[in-house]
């Protein structure tokens, strides 16, 4: 899941070395992100159909090279062809994640997804420091470089140990591919949630296109400055847990409402101490590490909810909801960097708070605890 992220403490030296206006680097996180919102349409779903080890080891075939791609990338077009893939391919831990939900109890489901989610997490989390660090030092191919030898060795591991699942198929792929629309327009429950987090993940993938350009030009903050700041951003992980163990009390729809407000608040915190480098600082790694949390909160939140739609559509509605909510990260990263180009942090802070806004405006029409 790290190879989603990797690009986005690194948008200035990548859009740099490929020769890529600075108000299109933001493309470089958001055709990633597209290319996972293709792969949860049109490869997820399989994972009712078709045996699911042999389908995670053909999408982590692609990410493998896909990331040697990247790395021997010299042009815009030929890296940005490159993140569209990785983003492809990724989507192997969405046919993981449902598959641990399937395994466990209906009374555990959400702590068993939390704890799956918080490992995935950290894996997002993780990859902005880590891939700050390493630029910092060898250079940004090298971050993909060292992430091919790792997904390879990873995708040997998974082929020995990853226990077999073949679900029993109801329907063609054209079939199920048509069923898609239909689940988002019926379930109530999966429209809901995919909309929520789509708000939350874009205000999400917005700031953290944006804020290592703003760490780097406000407060002249090295590479391995920006992946200190991005450690930070690891803290806000420890919400996914702790929301799955609520959610299975019965708190889905407070929780959900307080991760949408602290979301919107995060960015108004940014403004404070504007006038004090040291303390407004301060005030951003606030905001990175409680964005983070309800980011990953409501994103478990979410997930049992739609799990629990049932078994036999469990890959289709995971499929739907991370596509919609990825559609929303992938439009406030290019947002992010079309409005830091052309109005600062202070026109990119009002955006980001305007989209979890919108969110907690529609939290507002909810009226069933089951939503």
């Amino acid at each position: 899941m790290a190879n989603l992220y990797y690009t986005q403490p690194l948008v200035g030296p990548i859009s740099t070395d490929t020769h890529l206006p600075l108000a299109s680097a933001g493309f470089i996180v958001t055709l990633t992100q597209i290319g996972y919102v293709l792969g949860l349409l049109f490869i997820v779903p399989l994972s009712d159909l078709v045996e699911n080890r042999r389908l995670v080891l053909a999408a982590l075939a692609v990410v493998i090279c896909a990331l040697v791609a990247a790395y021997l990338a010299h042009t815009a077009l030929f890296f940005l062809v490159s993140a569209l893939l990785i983003g492809l391919g990724s989507v192997a831990t969405q046919i993981l994640v449902p598959y641990a939900a399937h395994l466990a109890t209906e009374k555990q489901r959400g702590q068993v997804v939390g704890n799956v989610m918080s490992g995935l997490l950290l894996g997002i989390m993780l990859a902005r420091p880590v891939a700050s660090m390493i630029t910092d030092f060898f250079g940004w191919r090298v971050v993909f470089a060292l992430s091919a030898i790792i997904t390879t060795i990873l995708a040997v591991l998974l082929a020995c140990i990853l226990p077999r699942r073949s679900p029993i198929p109801t329907m063609n792929y054209g079939t199920l591919l048509r069923s898609l629309w239909k689940l988002f327009k019926t379930k109530s429950v999966l429209r809901r949630r995919s909309l929520y987090q789509a708000c939350l993940f874009g205000a999400f993938s917005l700031f953290w296109t944006v804020v290592p350009l703003w760490l780097t030009h406000h407060f002249h903050l090295s590479q391995q400055g920006i992946a200190l700041f991005a450690f930070a951003g690891v803290a806000g992980a420890i919400a996914a847990p702790i929301a799955g163990r609520l959610a299975d009390r019965g708190w889905t729809k407070p929780l959900t409402g307080m991760a949408i407000g602290i979301a919107t608040l995060a960015f108004v915190i940014t403004h404070i101490f504007e006038d004090n480098p040291a303390l407004s600082l301060i005030m951003f790694v606030i905001a990175a590490i409680t964005l983070d949390m309800a980011v990953s909160g409501n994103l478990v939140l979410g997930q049992r909810a739609v799990y629990a739609l049932g078994s036999d559509i469990r890959g289709r509605v995971n499929g739907i909801f991370m596509a919609v909510f990825f559609i929303g990260g992938a439009i406030g990263s290019a947002i992010g960097g079309w409005a830091y180009a052309y109005g600062s942090w202070w026109f990119t802070s009002i955006l980001g708070m305007a989209i979890p806004l919108a969110a907690l405006l529609y939290y507002f029409t909810e009226r069933t605890a089951a939503s």
